[in-house]
C-alpha cells in the first residue's frame, strides 16, 4: 500500500507538471509563437505553389514548341566535334520538322538510328530515289572523313524522312554545354536543380 508520502511526492509531480504546461501556453500566447508558425506553414505552401506554377509553366511552353515546330525535340544539344566547324560542341540548336518541305542535299538534320538512343545531328550529303518514289538519303559529319554508313543499323544503307526527328534552323553556341556538364556529373544536375528552385522561390516571395 503507498504512503501519504508517495501520495504526496505524487500529487506535487503532477501540479509543476500542469504549472509548467500553462506557463508555455502563457508564454506561446504572448509572443504569438502559434501565429508564427500558422505564417510558416502558409509562407513554405506559397513557395511550393510557386514552384508547381513555375514548373507547369515550363512544360507548358515545351509542349506548345513541339507543337509549333512538329518535332518531338525543338532543341537540342550538339554532344560532338563531328559538325565541326559549323557547330562545336555544346550548341544548342533549334529544329523543326514540317512534313511538307522536302529533305535537300546539304540541309543539316537530326535523326535516330534503331538501336541508339542519342539522335545524331549531320549533314545530308546524297539524296536517292528508289523505284516505288521513296526519297532516301545519306548523311555525313562535315568533319569526318566518311558517310555514316557505318553508324547506320544493320542492313540499312540509306536513311528516310521518317528517321528525322529535326532539321536544324538556327543555333546558340556553346549555351548546351550546362546540358553536357550535368550528364557527365550526375549530382552537378540535383545541385543545379535545386538553386533553380531556390532562386525562383526567393524571387517569388520577394
Amino acid at each position: 500500500m503507498p504512503s501519504p508520502l508517495t501520495d504526496r511526492k505524487f500529487e506535487i509531480s503532477c501540479s509543476n507538471f500542469l504549472i509548467t504546461i500553462a506557463l508555455i501556453k502563457n508564454v506561446i500566447e504572448t509572443i504569438g509563437l502559434g501565429d508564427l508558425l500558422r505564417l510558416g506553414f502558409r509562407r513554405f505552401l506559397y513557395r511550393v505553389l510557386c514552384l508547381v506554377m513555375v514548373v507547369s509553366t515550363a512544360l507548358m511552353i515545351w509542349k506548345s514548341l513541339i507543337v509549333a515546330t512538329c518535332t518531338e525535340s525543338p532543341i537540342i544539344v550538339v554532344l560532338s566535334g563531328a559538325m565541326e566547324p559549323s557547330f562545336n560542341r555544346g550548341d544548342l540548336l533549334m529544329l523543326n520538322n514540317y512534313q511538307s518541305e522536302p529533305i535537300r542535299v546539304g540541309e543539316i538534320v537530326v535523326f535516330k538510328i534503331r538501336g541508339r538512343e542519342i539522335p545524331i545531328v549531320h549533314r545530308v550529303l546524297r539524296i536517292h530515289e528508289d523505284k516505288n518514289g521513296t526519297v532516301k538519303f545519306l548523311t555525313k559529319g562535315d568533319n569526318n572523313s566518311v558517310d555514316d554508313r557505318g553508324l547506320y543499323a544493320d542492313g540499312q544503307f540509306w536513311l528516310e524522312k521518317k528517321d528525322v526527328i529535326g532539321r536544324a534552323k538556327g543555333f546558340v553556341p556553346y549555351v548546351g554545354m550546362v546540358t553536357i556538364a550535368m550528364n557527365d556529373y550526375p549530382k552537378l544536375k540535383y545541385l543545379m536543380l535545386a538553386l533553380l528552385g531556390f532562386f525562383v522561390l526567393e524571387n517569388r516571395e520577394n
